[in-house]
């Protein structure tokens, strides 16, 4: 059993490298399935295998120790069950990522790029850009696909299915209306914090933590207050988790976020994070934030610049606050909760690494 934080990080690699090794059988089998439809299908599958690669698996892990919290076993097919939602991730990113226009994702050309690359390199007719975008919007529908259907053949009983399926089924509706709430926020062009809050919500916190602990502890026979208990955890955890998002991406570091500098400012994000400086923003900061940000030909001392706006206004302090608040909640559910000392270890831990991220 963990007794110290090496030995809860030990654990927790061992759970993700168990999450990769499932990930990587079952692609292993659509492989065999593309490639006897047709072997034109392998450069997608190139594409998504080096996106699964990397990513530190949350979703699949505070799904795992929510059927812990709630009386499962330590192993079973609860580890097929929490790894199928690494594909639902991967066509959130896939999506994401054509959404934004993102040229690169964990520090490699986004699929969506290196399918047009593709195109490109081998003289195909008409546009790249078009024929990237409609190949990776078909490659994150397959994943959506391949999530359901690993969950359906993990092996769970039909008593644990028959309870995780419809938080399952409730959680990719959430995502994607997170998703389009967010994309709906930058053409309207507000600087609402409210507004930036829900899709956050929505987007990410629900998706990345408290849904993904529902299914768990759903599958595990948990009752309504048991749920609660983690809603009242989750939800706080996946704001910050998404709040510290926002941060890395306007500060972070690019070999350690895998993205441009600032990238989130060329794309023009609807933040909290900047919400709150426009509120707290003078008049010229104001310009600048409104000429520049999602600004796709921005240039590295605009985005310096805009940076220093979002530090200047308090911003960026006030939005660590707010993830301090939020993981100050997160502990005092957790200490309230009955838990074995491995559970209570592992949510401690990861509201750390949720939430003091660097990448």
């Amino acid at each position: 059993m963990p007794e110290t934080t090496s030995d809860i990080d030990a654990a927790l690699h061992a759970l993700r490298k168990e999450f990769g090794t499932i990930v990587s059988d079952f692609m292993r089998d659509q492989v065999a399935v593309l490639t006897s439809i047709s072997a034109d299908l392998l450069p997608l599958l190139d594409a998504l295998e080096d996106l699964l690669d990397g990513g530190k698996k949350l979703r699949p892990t505070f799904a795992y120790w929510g059927w812990r919290s709630a009386g499962g076993s330590v192993d079973g097919p609860i580890l097929t069950a929490s790894a199928a939602l690494e594909f639902l991730q991967a066509c959130a990113l896939i999506h994401d990522d054509v959404m934004d226009g993102s040229d690169t994702r964990r520090g490699k050309p986004a699929a969506h790029r290196r399918l047009a690359s593709m195109h490109r390199s081998r003289g195909y007719l008409g546009s790249s850009e078009d024929f990237g975008v409609g190949s990776a919007i078909l490659l994150g529908d397959l994943c959506l696909s391949w999530s359901d259907e690993m969950l359906t053949a993990s092996g769970l009983s039909t008593q644990s299915l028959a309870a995780a399926k419809p938080i399952f089924d409730e959680m990719r509706t959430e995502l994607m209306a997170g998703q389009y709430l967010d994309l709906l926020e930058q053409v309207r062009g507000q600087f609402d914090l409210a507004s930036a809050l829900k899709v956050a919500r929505y987007k990410s916190a629900k998706y990345t933590v408290e849904r993904p602990l529902h299914i768990g502890a759903a599958a595990a026979g948990a009752d309504a207050a048991h749920l609660a208990s983690l809603t009242a955890f989750g939800i706080p955890l996946g704001e910050a988790f998404q709040l510290r998002d926002d941060l890395l991406g306007v500060f972070g570091d690019p070999q350690e976020t895998g993205k441009p500098a600032g990238d989130d400012l060329r794309e023009g994000k609807r933040t909290a994070l900047v919400a709150i400086a426009w509120a707290n923003a003078d008049p010229l900061q104001q310009d600048l934030l409104r000429r520049h940000l999602g600004d796709p030909a921005i240039t590295a001392s605009m985005v310096q610049s805009l940076r220093e706006v979002i530090a200047d206004t308090g911003a960026r302090s006030q939005v660590e606050t707010m993830i301090d608040e939020r993981f100050d909640r997160c502990a005092h559910v957790v200490s309230a909760m009955e838990l074995d000392t491995a559970t209570r270890q592992a949510f401690e831990r990861l509201s750390v690494l949720a939430t003091r991220r660097s990448a």
